[in-house]
């Protein structure tokens, strides 16, 4: 992936914490907030509101559209799209209170992330329940709530989300090619399936003993 070594751009109204790191080449735009100690790679877009919470850590490349909320411990690989008011959640039970009725803090409840692998895309107001992790190359459609991990190169959509195709690299759906073989109509990549999991087909040009 091709890095950006300028300067890291953050708009004035902004609130990036001192303790954060943020790559070279990456813009933070207006009312964006990024917490303490998160770690935004090179090369990122983090958009007007977008909110990084304490501790994230988001690779090189990444894009965080408007109002998106990623909340800690999430981990973003490279390459990851999260799209307009997408939240990745961290409580499995989510209390204001303790049962008896006092005020949670933090050391009533254990935060667990969302783990996005490299190049997949969270479409707009997707909501994935922590602790998902979505798999590489996949795509989550807009409006969908993911509840259970996501396998590499699936689209899922709905309430709860399902896979409903594969994807390649280029986001778009591939074409079946025989019944476990596919191909990217964009790309040409082709692609094997077994037992529900779809995997790269070796190059051509691999030479075979």
């Amino acid at each position: 992936m091709i890095t950006d070594t300028t300067p890291a751009h953050v708009a004035q109204s902004a609130d990036v914490d001192e303790r954060a790191t943020i790559g070279d080449g990456t813009t933070i735009w207006h009312l964006a907030q990024v917490r303490e100690d998160a770690v935004v790679g090179s090369g990122c877009t983090v958009g007007r509101g977008a909110y990084v919470g304490p501790g994230v850590r988001i690779g090189n490349g990444c894009k965080l559209q408007n109002y998106a909320l990623v909340y800690e411990p999430a981990v973003l690989e490279d390459g990851v799209f999260v799209g307009p008011a997408a939240v990745l959640t961290n409580d499995l039970y989510p209390r204001a209170v303790t049962p008896d009725g006092t005020v949670k803090t933090n050391d009533d409840w254990q935060a667990v992330g969302v783990t996005i692998r490299t190049g997949a895309a969270i479409g707009a107001r997707a909501v994935c329940v922590a602790p998902v992790t979505i798999g590489r190359w996949a795509t989550v459609a807009a409006g969908a709530v993911v509840t259970a991990d996501v396998p590499d190169f699936a689209l899922v959509a709905g309430v709860p989300a399902k896979r409903i195709r594969w994807v390649g690299r280029a986001g778009v759906p591939l074409e079946r090619t025989g019944p476990d073989s596919w191909r990217c109509p964009t790309t040409g990549d082709e692609f094997t399936e077994s037992g529900g999991v779809l995997r790269e087909a070796p190059s051509r040009s691999t030479p075979r003993n």
